[in-house]
């Protein structure tokens, strides 16, 4: 995916044409003003493509407001558990409306599995089609738009939400629904509202274009209990993590720009801020299993704590040149480790990581109940250390077709496999299996079987590491039979 400068140069040209062309309630871990692109450094040298893509984001993405949509009916709504719009088993359509719903819900479940209080509902199947909207809510489980169940779909374009209540998310999608958006503004203030939201049986979701932002507690840019695909998107949060993704789901990033500045705590399960968190609560929202987690360019920037934080289920993390900054000096890339979630002692983080014309800077944590399988190819570039105070946790590196390792500190792992010239020591000492590793040298291991456990005491998905990524996620939590 790396591009020759020439290319990056007749991007940004054709990017400057179009510019001027253009005038989780339940326990999960939520009005400003959505902010701008993210103020990342990218190092063109190292990921021209990246700055390609970031350039063309921006260029082709407009930032909605609510004034720049023409409004030809307006549906209120303030009925506690009520709806502006509904639709129920049918095709319907709406255009240039703004809908305003307000009222609080008092089925806590009823609302974040199956709707209740949604300002715009469609279930039973229905097709629903939404452009060139304006959706503001102002109540306690107040969700935007909500699709549920099998078979139903919301397909919502051009428009504008905001939600200011707690448990109040922007999109939420749940029983196996599909919701498809493009080129949307989304804020949401409250405690526990994500501007892309999923609940108990999850669903299908795909997103393109648009900024999403979120400045509540608890409250990531995308909680994750479904498949949810994002692209061409900006998105931030001020409070909570970037993304979250809970038991045997899966988020895709595809050229989207994220900040994260997770600062205030939702639970006091957990001592560790981060921008992606990847977990198992075993609430029952979300099925046990292999996780995944994907980004494909764009730009991933964060504030305070680690970048990544696994725990309580086994993922795969899929990095392709994408530019990812910490800017908290004293956090990790990664850390695999036990937490609140899941039963003690078998409750970490199992993880694979997949890393392609990659470069990774940041030191990683595995503690003694996690593992790491960390996979480097394509050129990609690690700079930084794997458990620098010692062996805890299993780990497995593997590098090839040009990958390099530069050692920030002395480092202890499990097992290797790399060419002669695949690691520099920079003067440190790097520890496989207890024994000191000759710079120079070639070896060949074995990657760590993956146990993913969900924290329950027993096995769920196990057997012998793949050679590619997972599938992901597929299989969800399943709610319940709707009350009649």
């Amino acid at each position: 995916m790396m591009k020759h400068l020439y290319q990056k140069g007749l991007a940004i040209l054709m990017a400057g044409l179009l510019i001027a062309s253009l005038a989780a309630c339940n326990g999960n871990t939520d009005s400003t003003e959505a902010v701008g692109a993210t103020t990342a450094t990218v190092d063109e040298a190292t990921h021209p493509a990246a700055t390609i893509a970031s350039s063309a984001t921006e260029a082709t993405v407009k930032k909605l407001t609510e004034a720049d949509i023409t409004i030809n009916e307006t549906i209120e709504n303030n009925v506690g558990g009520e709806h502006a719009i509904t639709a129920d088993g049918e095709e319907a359509s709406y255009s240039n409306t703004k809908v305003v719903k307000t009222g609080d819900s008092e089925q806590n479940d009823e609302a974040d599995f199956y709707g209740d209080n949604a300002a715009i509902f469609a279930t039973n199947g229905a097709t629903l089609d939404l452009s060139e909207m304006v959706v503001k809510t102002d109540g306690t489980h107040a969700n935007a738009v909500f699709s549920y169940g099998e078979g139903t779909t919301v397909n919502i374009k051009d428009s504008y939400i905001e939600t200011s209540g707690n448990c109040s998310g922007g999109l939420m999608t749940t029983g196996g629904g599909t919701m498809n958006a493009t080129n949307l503004t989304i804020n949401t203030s409250g405690r526990s509202s994500a501007a892309i939201r999923s609940d108990r049986g999850g669903g299908t979701v795909n997103v393109d274009g648009g900024y999403y932002s979120t400045s509540g507690t608890g409250s990531p840019v995308i909680y994750s209990t479904a498949d949810i695909t994002v692209s061409n998107a900006e998105m931030t949060s001020s409070a909570s993590q970037g993304v979250v993704v809970e038991g045997k789901n899966s988020v895709t990033l595809n050229n989207v720009n994220l900040s994260a500045d997770n600062n205030t705590k939702n639970s006091d399960k957990s001592d560790w801020y981060q921008a992606v968190m990847i977990y198992q609560s075993m609430s029952g929202d979300a099925a046990q299993g292999t996780s995944s987690f994907t980004m494909n360019g764009g730009t991933l920037t964060n504030a305070n704590g680690d970048v990544f934080f696994v725990n309580n289920t086994a993922t795969d993390i899929n990095l392709t040149n994408a530019t990812i900054v910490n800017n908290d000096t004293d956090g990790y890339f990664l850390r695999a480790a036990a937490a609140g979630w899941g039963s003690e002692g078998s409750n970490g983080g199992q993880v694979s990581l997949y890393a392609k014309q990659q470069t990774i800077n940041g030191d990683m944590l595995v503690d003694d109940v996690s593992h790491l399988n960390l996979y480097l190819s394509d050129n990609s570039v690690f700079n930084g250390a794997i458990n620098s105070d010692g062996q805890a946790g299993d780990v497995y590196v593997e590098l090839k077709d040009g990958a390099k390792w530069t050692l920030s500190s002395d480092s202890y792992i499990t097992s290797l496999t790399c060419d002669a010239d695949s690691i520099d020591l920079n003067g440190h000492k790097l520890y496989v299996n207890g024994q000191e590793y000759t710079a120079g040298s070639t070896s060949t291991g074995e990657a760590i079987a993956v146990i993913s456990t969900g924290g329950s005491g027993g096995p769920g998905d196990g057997g012998t590491p793949p050679d590619k990524p997972g599938e992901g996620g597929s299989d969800h939590g399943t709610p319940p039979a709707k009350p009649d």
